[in-house]
């Protein structure tokens, strides 16, 4: 338990965080949170009748589980299924290779979402519905390319989401893109691939058939829900012009009142207007009903206005990928779906009596939790509109082949989510806007994100987390300066050099290392991280002392074991530099001082402060980024959080928490800075790299592991250790000011 907790410690933070909020929710809203289908869903549960305003499948689900623990059961229940999406999501992303941060990243919006807590509080369909959506996610991404099989139980499943929310049937559409490109079967194996999409159609068919018979044998209509005409004739009376359409005395009396420009909402002409059982207030033509002239006017509409309709649906679909959720005129309200301090739609008698019936208790509100959820989700605990849009983005990008997609076997799977999740969410806003039909975009484009930036960044190249100090490696190259030097012996101030196969470029920086320093002698040890080239030789050469470590682990490994031997030699200083020649070391002087004026315990150059040649605008703009995004998360301003020249005291550097073989500098900067000790940035020089290649691989597979060790030695450093001790401990080697 404790190693899985390790190993996915990030989900399991944002799993407590989700449960704490649904916890919260649960007794917050006493029994549950009852809304008008609420009340629908819970009177239809025995007649089952499927010419309702909502269809028959949530109910299949809600009456057992109304029947065995009353409506707080089914919220717990659906609160537990939420948790359960988003450890399905991570595990999902995990399975496709997806990098352990960026699969937890992928499950967070569905844990700690307040719209997504707000809902699973709600007795409503929508938790069902997530839970179909991502069955048939793993169904067809799981298990590689699917066969028949499979397929057929991919459709069986998109039949369950249109018998648990209508829209369920745009999904079948996703599905059938995928089955087609998957595998490039259409290429070369075309009778699998009709066989596949045959099974799965032949699955939805099943349950969609079965549906619209059970519809016409209790109602003798062909139809596939009891609200298709209401819902469409919001959506055309909000656009009809009526002055150019070819009316007769019936459908006219369908046509608003309100002229273009002053047309209300899709929800107001829908259930205010046509749910009145009093309009049309004129009589209707002998032989027509309300229903056939409400669906006339509407294909007169989008007969002779499909592109206001389009368009009219484009809007609210784009309305999705706002950056902050607010309500629009005429929308259905947010507040519907916000935390309310007061128990919310009391003043229809039926909540109450739904209440009572089947909660066993008056509806009501605990205050004090209540409070505190509303406030989480009016303060940006939600996600933004312009996270899942840019999500969706990268998956199309991937989709595309961008960089390294085009060879990571994840174009497809990319494809799914993200194409299920605009099908969905666009099917919806053609008929009707709300927040409520927003939210299967967090089970879906979060997770085609991380697929997509997987597929477009690579495999991850990070390192597992280095063992505590010393390892077996980092023994075995202690037993290797033994036997070259005997026991460490140093001066007062030692560079620290780590090297990997830099035989072309070491000579140089060592020949013109400085031997003295503000007055003190200098050491160098140079770190030979597994190299298979002659660095070591070439280093023993140079008079520099010399540990190799018998295999590759990486720059932050080998300065590790740098600070920790410097330690044990009686060093009071250690410096960093590089071995390819980019750092000034006539700079040195400059580097110590404020550590030996007592001004600093750390001391880091900054190429922005100081002088920069970049070969890189990539790598130029990440260095601006990652400063500020330290900035933002230490609260003290920071220019370079990668520059390699750096001095400090030799024991603050054997203290601080180092686990990460590469991308350390950022761990080391933000562990130092969490200790309380004082750390001093000097402007200083940056050449191009001397000679070789640099080993920091593709500048955004780079930047994106830089940003994981970055965000997570943050959460390690100033977010666990603050919560566990209560505050930062100043650690030993960091001086108080005088």
């Amino acid at each position: 338990m404790r190693r899985a907790l390790r190993t996915h410690w990030l989900l399991a933070i944002f799993l407590v965080a989700g449960l704490v909020l649904r916890v919260l929710a649960t007794i917050a809203y006493r029994p549950a949170i009852i809304y008008t289908d609420s009340v629908q869903y819970l009177t239809n549960m025995k007649e089952l009748r499927p010419d309702q305003l909502n269809p028959i499948g949530y109910d299949f689900v809600l009456k057992p589980l109304v029947d065995l623990g009353g409506l707080t059961g089914v919220v717990i229940v659906q609160h537990l299924a939420g948790l359960g999406i988003g450890v399905a999501i991570y595990a999902l992303a995990r399975r496709l290779t997806v990098y352990r941060w960026l699969a937890a990243v992928a499950a967070a919006p569905i844990l700690l979402d307040a719209y997504q807590v707000q809902i699973e509080q709600n007795i409503m369909s929508e938790t069902t519905f997530d839970v179909l959506l991502v069955a048939i996610l793993w169904t067809l991404l799981g298990w590689g390319k699917p066969g028949w099989k499979r397929a057929l139980l991919a459709g069986l499943l998109l039949g369950a989401t249109f018998a648990v929310r209508t829209i369920g049937l745009t999904l079948i559409v996703a599905a059938v893109l995928y089955l087609v490109v998957v595998g490039s079967d259409w290429r070369h194996h075309r009778s699998r691939l009709l066989l596949r999409t045959a099974a799965a159609l032949a699955g939805f068919a099943v349950v969609f058939g079965t549906y619209v018979g059970y519809m016409h044998s209790e109602t003798g209509k062909w139809a596939i829900s009891g609200s298709d005409v209401t819902i469409l004739y919001g959506r055309t009376a909000q656009v009809a012009d009526c002055a150019k359409l070819p009316l007769d005395a019936g459908t006219k009396l369908f046509c608003p009142e309100e002229p273009l420009g002053q047309r209300l909402g899709v929800d107001k002409y829908a259930h205010n207007r046509y749910g009145d059982p009093n309009w049309p207030p004129g009589p209707l033509p002998p032989g027509t009903t309300k229903q056939e002239l409400a669906k006339e006017f509407s294909s007169l509409v989008i007969k002779h206005q499909p592109f206001d309709v389009a368009w009219a649906a484009t809007k609210d679909f784009l309305k999705g990928f706002a950056p902050t959720k607010t309500t629009s005129p005429d929308d259905v309200p947010l507040e519907r779906w916000q935390f309310q301090l007061t128990y919310p739609n009391l003043e229809d008698p039926h909540t109450a009596e739904a209440a009572e019936t089947w909660g066993g208790q008056a509806p009501h509100v605990n205050h004090g939790p209540a409070a505190v959820l509303r406030a989480y989700q009016l303060n940006g605990g939600y996600t933004s509109g312009l996270v899942l849009g840019l999500a969706v983005l990268i998956a199309l990008a991937a989709v595309a082949g961008v960089s390294r997609a085009r060879q990571s076997g994840l174009r497809t799977a990319a494809l799914l989510p993200a194409a299920a999740g605009v099908i969905l969410l666009l099917g919806s806003a053609a008929f009707e806007f709300s927040w409520r039909y927003q939210l299967p975009g967090l089970v879906f484009f979060p997770l085609a994100g991380a697929l997509g930036l997987r597929a477009i960044l690579g495999k991850d190249q990070a390192r597992p987390p280095l063992a505590s100090y010393p390892d077996r490696t980092d023994s075995e190259a202690l037993d290797d300066f033994r036997a070259r030097h005997g026991e460490p012996a140093f001066a007062p101030l030692v560079v620290v050099i780590a090297a990997y196969n830099e035989a072309g470029g070491i000579g140089p920086v060592l020949a013109n290392m400085p031997k003295t320093c503000a007055g003190l002698p200098v050491d160098v040890l140079v770190v030979v991280d597994g190299a298979e080239d002659n660095t070591a030789e070439i280093a023993v050469a140079q008079d520099a002392y010399v540990c190799v470590a018998p295999r590759n682990r990486g720059q932050g490994a080998a300065l590790r074991l740098g600070y920790q031997l410097a330690g044990q030699g009686g060093a009071e200083y250690v410096a960093t530099t590089d071995a390819d020649g980019q750092y000034d070391n006539d700079e040195l002087d400059v580097l110590l001082q404020p550590i030996l004026e007592g001004r600093a315990d750390f001391v880091t150059g900054s190429r922005r402060l100081g002088e920069e040649d970049a070969d890189s605008r990539l790598r130029w703009l990440g260095v601006r980024v990652f400063a500020a995004l330290a900035s933002i998360l230490t609260r003290r301003r920071l220019t370079d959080t990668s520059f390699g020249f750096r001095a400090m005291r030799t024991a603050l550097a054997c203290k601080v928490t180092l686990r990460e073989p590469q991308y350390q500098s950022s761990e080391l900067l933000l562990g130092v800075l969490a200790s309380g000790a004082r750390v001093v940035e000097l402007p200083m020089t940056m050449r191009r790299r001397g000679d070789g290649t640099s080993k920091k691989g593709p500048g955004l597979v780079y930047g994106a592991n830089y940003a994981r060790v970055m965000t997570t030695t943050w959460l390690r450093e100033y977010v666990l250790r603050t919560a566990r001790f209560g505050r930062k401990v100043r650690a030993p080697g960091a001086q108080r000011p005088a």
